[in-house]
């Protein structure tokens, strides 16, 4: 009898390269059964919005999901987009309490970025992967209501034009298309409450605003860094993991930019959101990475639910060791 060893050589290196690809499917197996049929609310912005190579990256994550079993939706302001087409259009960019004043031209301009171009391109990216996105507006549906909001500087009221705050949510359109199969992709803009006006809305707190009244289980917040930062500038450690309650009192301490995203995640798990987490969309596939692996990458917020002991809160997620980022 004569032993073939090249094929056997052959067969063993095919198992062996085989075999890291099975243990991170596995691995990935808690998390698809703890995940299958929920509802994630992702805030697609930051960096991941103007690179080519991970905004096709963030395309196939959430493809991933609604074929892994989730019901992901997407939600997207565009402020880099929307500041090159005020300059563009002649239009100057100004900024009051970290809000973008937006009379009526710069209105016109930013819904037709939002709706006309970020999510036009958004919803070509997935549906490159099959026949799964469907874009709408806030306006749509009645999805998001909002009126006037007049931010407070130095003890006043200020104007800062069609910037909105949002009054009511109403899901049907959204769960419809997620009965659907469909992948929602949401512009956040809102219709008016009172006045008949079209409103500007930060995309973090629709997306905050959508997942609370979704249900969702989880809602993720891409941005340009690693995660809320345990005492910045004068450490670059991220804080894994903090309770509502915890968070609320670091707020005052919070740089601008990432108020409105904290305010968000602390909105979203006060009203039925299991978990909510910042993460860093500079890293491609940071999506699957933060939901299907233990290791997990930025910071989750979690409601203040307690252990009875008192110790550590108790987390909604599968266990992850000690010492090991979320």
């Amino acid at each position: 009898m004569t032993v073939n060893h090249s094929e056997e050589r052959k067969s063993s290196t095919r198992k062996h390269t085989a075999l890291p690809k099975a243990q991170i499917l596995i691995e990935a197996l808690p998390w698809l059964t703890r995940h299958n049929g929920r509802t994630v609310v992702i805030k697609f912005g930051g960096n991941a919005m103007i690179d080519e190579d991970l905004k096709a990256a963030f395309a196939q994550d959430v493809v991933f999901l609604r074929q892994a079993g989730l019901k992901p939706v997407v939600v997207h302001g565009g402020g880099p987009q929307i500041s090159a087409a005020l300059d563009r259009h002649g239009i100057v960019s100004e900024f009051k309490a970290g809000l973008r004043v937006t009379t009526e031209d710069a209105m016109d301009v930013v819904r037709m970025v939002l709706a006309g171009q970020v999510q036009r391109e958004l919803v070509g990216l997935l549906n490159q992967h099959g026949p799964l996105a469907v874009g709408l507006t806030g306006e749509d549906a009645h999805t998001i209501t909002a009126t006037k909001h007049q931010p407070e500087i130095d003890g006043e009221l200020v104007d800062i034009g069609r910037v909105g705050e949002i009054t009511a949510i109403d899901t049907g359109a959204i769960e419809a298309l997620l009965a659907d199969g469909r992948i929602p992709v949401v512009s956040s803009i809102a219709r008016s409450q009172d006045d008949g006006h079209v409103y500007n809305v930060n995309a973090d707190t629709a997306a905050a605003a959508l997942a609370a009244a979704l249900g969702a289980e989880t809602l993720m917040v891409l941005t340009d860094v690693e995660g809320l930062y345990e005492d910045w500038p004068n450490s670059d450690e991220v804080i894994s993991r903090l309770t509502a309650r915890e968070l609320e009192k670091l707020l005052p301490e919070l740089a601008s930019g990432m108020v409105p995203k904290m305010e968000g995640c602390l909105h979203a798990v006060r009203n039925g959101v299991n978990t909510a987490r910042v993460i860093d969309g500079r890293v491609q596939h940071s999506i699957l990475l933060e939901i299907f692996t233990d290791e997990g990458i930025g910071t989750m917020v979690v409601p203040d639910a307690q252990e009875p002991h008192g110790h550590e809160p108790i987390s909604h997620e599968p266990h992850r060791h000690e010492g090991e980022a979320v």
